[in-house]
């Protein structure tokens, strides 16, 4: 995004700001796919960043649904159930009931353990719906299943007439820089499905795989999986498994995080005993950047308005969180560096917004904006308080009245806060 985009974003907005680009996202999901062939199905992991969701039922064959609140924000913006892949740790059965209620046998569903299946085969004996179920594969943590427990629930699924093991899913972590990574855990697979084919008797037509291919966050962090040239040996991968079906590549963060912007601006500078500050009016409740520690790394970023020609100066860019903790980035160099400026930190299109402490101190919640050149600028949320959500209701009905600032609304807000 041009830096006049990006001043006219935190002028017309105010800051703290999240800031989308969608000719980014549609770039980045071509760039991927292209690298991937069109033999590999895309499905987008909704969790690194809702507010791309409409959009990426566009781009991908698939949305990874992993909660009842995504399901609800899918609902919304009335995804075909089609798209939707029903995912989670944790499924438990009204929500399971009320999904298929809904979509019956237009979602993928996958199965975390022997319980799940038990509430996909109660439905679907009670509907007469065939559904197409996905045991999920440990990698050794608490989500899917062993190898016996996944292969409990197909013999167990191939009793019922409808529930129909149409795949198997495996995600085993995220951020891997070695194409080595994905490698490997392609050979694990094949000899499975292999096995399952030859001594099981079963045969899998798909498989949901998500590499947990790494985002280069940091300077002088590069991650060769997330070049064309780590996507291709991905590709490569999977062409190269002895087993025959068809693969869908699982991703959140390597589609959204390069179209991200967080924007804050710098409200207090100091000098501490030699040391350099700058206060901003956001922090790490609200911006998460994965492997960050104390601001230890440089993430890619810049400074507006202004050139940034001027003598560079190391700072340490703080948040406005009562908390020693809250550091953005420490003794980055800097130039022009003064209140009013804005700071723009990139690559923050995925999980970085959604992994923050957003009610610690009950500070509100910043806008979202996002633009793209055919639909131009779209306030997709406007900043909301959050101190709401942090006092009891009676006692905020009570405030409110006392204020004679009007009735609550169902979301729990205040006429006046919009």
């Amino acid at each position: 995004m041009r830096r006049e985009q990006l001043e006219y974003a935190a002028a017309r907005y105010g800051t703290p700001l999240y800031l989308y680009d969608l000719d980014v996202l549609k770039r980045q999901t071509d760039r991927i796919r292209k690298a991937l062939g069109d033999e590999t199905g895309l499905c987008y992991a909704m969790k690194a960043n809702p507010f791309l969701t409409k959009e990426m039922a566009e781009y991908a064959d698939r949305i990874e649904v992993c909660s009842m609140g995504e399901f609800e924000i899918c609902r919304q913006l009335e995804i075909p159930p089609e798209k939707l892949y029903i995912s989670g740790v944790l499924k438990k059965k009204e929500d399971i009931y009320r999904i298929l209620d809904i979509c019956q046998d237009r979602c993928r569903y996958t199965v975390e353990s022997v319980k799940q299946l038990h509430y996909f085969l109660e439905w679907s004996d009670a509907h007469m719906k065939v559904l197409r179920l996905y045991p999920r594969l440990t990698n050794g943590s608490q989500f899917g299943m062993d190898e016996d427990a996944v292969r409990s629930v197909i013999s167990i699924a191939n009793m019922s007439p409808y529930l129909e093991i149409e795949g198997l899913h495996y995600f085993s972590g995220t951020q891997k820089r070695r194409v080595r990574q994905f490698q490997e855990e392609l050979e694990m697979l094949d000899k499975l499905l292999l096995k399952m084919r030859d001594e099981w008797k079963v045969r899998i037509g798909h498989l949901e795989y998500g590499p947990g291919t790494a985002v280069p966050y940091f300077e002088g962090k590069e991650a060769k999986t997330y070049t064309d040239e780590g996507l291709a040996a991905l590709r490569e991968a999977v062409g190269s498994m002895r087993w025959k079906g068809n693969v869908t590549i699982e991703l959140g963060r390597a589609l959204a995080a390069e179209c991200g912007y967080y924007l804050t601006e710098i409200r207090d500078v100091k000098n501490n005993n030699g040391k350099h500050y700058c206060i901003v009016d956001g922090g790490n409740h609200q911006l998460n950047y994965d492997g960050q520690i104390r601001g230890m790394y440089r993430p890619k970023m810049q400074v507006i308005p202004g050139e940034n020609r001027g003598p560079k100066r190391k700072w340490t860019v703080c948040g406005a969180l009562c908390t020693m903790n809250d550091v953005l980035c420490s003794e980055t160099d800097l130039a022009d560096v003064r209140t009013g400026r804005v700071l723009v930190f990139e690559n923050t299109g995925a999980y970085s917004a959604m992994e923050g402490m957003a009610l610690f101190l009950s500070h509100e919640l910043p806008a979202v904006v996002s633009y793209g050149a055919e639909p131009g600028w779209s306030l997709l949320r406007d900043r909301r308080p959050t101190y709401v959500w942090n006092m009891p209701d009676g006692s905020l009905k009570a405030a409110e009245n006392a204020a004679d600032n009007g009735p609550v609304h169902e979301a729990g807000f205040s006429a006046v806060n919009f």
